[in-house]
């Protein structure tokens, strides 16, 4: 059987131990072992046999980086088959987590039992999958269509005891789960307890099923935006009701292995490796260990200040927050415990929790009350000058060793750092907005950014529940930076001849959270009006890609905040609606600046905005801007709404075919304005050796 699996008596009961670290993972060799297992636990005069696994975890999956090499056998389905025809009572003893295959595994099992502390689930939607060895079929037998259809399109684990109530675990105890497991097989003998198996139980549809199926792939087509999986999910659940299982099952392995030959699914997979590659730091000296981060500074108590403050609060840091009147702190403690009512009311949190993360923020108006924690982070107005000034005064304050974190979106963290005496100590943590509830933390390196500061902010993001991403110094960092180039080519589409409704559907169809110039209009259109006033003319790049929105300002139209933008909201439900007076303005605009509108097709305005992004990122690869190509896509799905079923700019043009993009973005230069379209080297390098992005670190 060799290391991974081991087969090994206690008393009349057998028991296969699994240890496959750090997760025991269903790889080739575990599933080989477990078939072996079995076959000896077939022929020996065991009683009745337990599953377990050595570690911290339960089989926590499948082993993903076999998907897409040729398949070995035993297949999982072929181990599970095995597994329900066993002759001996079969009882599965789960801890930490028993997912996706892992808790297929489980449910193929006679009988389950649970430590207290364990979660089970099936996960593989996030993946765009969806459960390939029976667990579409299993799961509603045992627990029923409406909860099988909740655990299996969210993807989200339940606990132990949960798992209990809809019978999908027949008993929880709270420790020494291998004597446990081993006196309940005892038991279950004794007792001639059944070979229960989750595949003959009964299961029909009702008309409620058949009701609850219909709304959820109604809900899920609106929610997901067009990711498949959810409703290939609800094909296999419906089968499951109206179908043997075995027709099930076949239903199901079909499902899967377009699921798995999906570019949504490789897309996720994609995006689940770029999400643990973005926390590792290339090159990173032996002496940049993260420090201990116990207190925290934050200053500025608006909406950014406050939602920074809540998510170290909700992690258990003790936060001191400061703006310049104890009356703006005590308004910012108002909206932070505001938003935390709203999060009781919807019972995702309890009123002890939230009193208790309340009493982790600690108000002041006295910078000099920042002079022992641990870090600093300003959220002050995006002006350099007043940062500059911020940073002055912590450098006279702050003990030594602080780390001093600008939250800035744009400005330069070498000038931030350059005044102080300790540049080392400086680096940029740009939070997204609202902070407490978007992943994404760029953490930007300045010039003299220690290792040390580096390492403390990624560890510290990661504490927060924040994604990180490393990004090198530039104007905008990674995200901001790419954005110019998308909202350029919204704004020149609208100008030659597209509308707002149009280009907005277009990326909304095409998979966008939300189109560009609704987001403009959300985020408000007066905070890109005031940034400009601070360029010069060169940095503000064509007027066509701003003039319409600068006239909108000057108009009153700020975005939803004021009730009008690119569109007019419903004061009551902010639903937009198209206005005539905003193609008026993009009327007068075109003229003063000579432009025939024409008719434009929706793929053109993805192809345009979408390959700005990848060209722009292509470049901060090139320049060592961004470490990997992957950690882009990681800043594009977390922080601006780009779908992770597409993976990110970069992963898209990837998969597209670097070459088609590379001619595309030809074409965009001969067709267009060829100062914007200057193909990023990398990407006429990469197609003429025949490389991947993906091969490609930056310095």
């Amino acid at each position: 059987m060799g290391a991974t699996v081991k087969y090994e008596r206690r008393g009349p009961i057998g028991v296969i131990r699994i240890d496959n670290p750090p997760v025991n993972a269903l790889s080739h060799a575990v599933r080989s072992g477990i078939m072996e297992a079995l076959a000896i636990a077939a022929t020996d005069d065991s009683s009745a046999v337990v599953l377990f696994c050595d570690g911290r975890t339960f089989i926590a999956g499948a082993d993903i980086t076999e998907f897409g090499k040729p398949p070995q056998a035993p297949s999982l389905p072929d181990l599970l088959l095995t597994l329900d025809k066993h002759p001996k009572l079969t009882i599965a003893a789960i801890h930490g987590t028993a997912l996706g295959g892992g808790f297929e595994v489980a449910l193929t099992c006679n009988y389950r039992m649970a430590l207290a502390t364990a979660k089970v689930g099936l996960p593989e939607v996030k993946l765009g999958l969806l459960p390939g060895a029976g667990g579409t079929q299993r799961t509603p037998r045992l627990a029923g269509i409406p909860a099988a259809v909740d655990l299996i399109t969210s993807g989200n684990p339940i606990n132990a005891r949960s798992a209990l109530t809809l019978q999908l675990v027949d008993k929880v105890v709270d420790e020494n789960l291998i004597d446990a497991a081993a006196a309940y097989a005892a038991e279950l003998v004794e007792q001639k307890a059944p070979q229960r198996q989750a595949s003959t139980l009964p299961l029909s549809l009702t008309r409620e099923d058949q009701q609850l199926i219909e709304v959820a792939g109604a809900k899920l087509l609106k929610k997901t935006r067009g990711e498949r999986a959810p409703q290939r999910i609800l094909d296999c659940l419906l089968t499951a009701a109206t179908q043997p299982f075995e027709e099930g099952l076949k239903r199901e392995r079909e499902e899967f292995v377009a699921c798995l030959a999906d570019p949504q699914s490789a897309a996720l997979r994609h995006m689940f490796f770029a999400e643990r590659a973005a926390g590792k730091i290339d090159n990173l000296s032996q002496d940049g260990q993260a420090i201990s981060i116990a207190t925290v500074g934050i200053i500025g108590a608006g909406t950014m200040g406050g939602g920074i403050a809540m998510c170290f609060a909700q992690a258990g840091i003790n936060v001191t927050l400061i703006d310049m009147t104890d009356e703006a702190v005590s308004q910012g403690l108002e909206k932070i415990a505001k938003n935390w009512a709203i999060s009781v009311k919807r019972g995702r949190l309890t009123a002890a929790q939230t009193d208790a993360m309340m009493a982790n923020i600690t108000p002041s108006s006295d910078l000099n009350d920042l002079a022992e924690v641990d870090m600093v982070i300003e959220a002050v107005f995006e002006n350099l000058d007043v940062k500059k000034e911020v940073f002055a005064k912590l450098d006279g304050i702050c003990k030594h060793g602080a780390v001093l974190a600008s939250n800035t979106s744009y400005q330069s963290i070498d000038a931030i750092a350059a005044a102080t005496t300790r540049p080392e100590s400086v680096l940029g943590m740009h939070f997204f907005s609202p902070a407490n509830v978007m992943k994404l933390l760029e953490v930007v390196r300045g010039a003299a950014s220690s290792d040390t500061v580096i390492a403390t902010a990624m560890a510290v993001g990661k504490k927060i529940g924040k994604v990180s991403v490393l990004s090198g110094m530039c104007y905008g960092f990674i995200g901001n930076r790419m954005l110019r180039h998308y909202g350029r080519e919204a704004a020149l589409c609208l100008v030659e001849g597209s509308t707002p409704t149009q280009i907005d559907s277009a990326m909304e169809s095409w998979g966008m959270a939300m189109g560009p110039l609704a987001v403009s209009d959300l985020a408000g259109l007066d905070i890109g009006y005031k940034a400009r006033e601070q360029l010069t003319a060169e940095h503000k790049g064509d007027p066509a890609s701003y003039m319409v929105a600068d006239r909108l300002v000057e108009a009153g139209r700020l975005g939803q905040k004021s009730g009008a933008g690119y569109y007019q909201y419903d004061p009551e439900t902010r639903q937009r609606h198209e206005d005539s007076a905003v193609m008026a303005i993009v009327t007068e605009v075109r003229r003063e600046l000579g432009i025939t509108p024409r008719l434009f097709e929706d793929d053109e305005i993805v192809n345009r905005l979408t390959l700005a992004l990848a060209n722009e990122g292509a470049k901060l690869l090139q320049e060592g801007i961004a470490q990997r190509a992957s950690d882009i896509d990681v800043v594009y799905c977390y922080g601006y709404g780009f779908p992770r079923f597409k993976g990110g700019p970069m992963h898209t043009i990837e998969s597209m075919g670097l070459d088609k993009a590379v001619t595309l973005l030809k074409e965009f230069q001969n067709q267009l304005n060829p100062e914007h379209w200057q193909i990023a080297p990398l990407l006429t390098k990469l197609v003429a050796n025949g490389g991947q992005l993906a091969d490609h670190h930056g310095v």
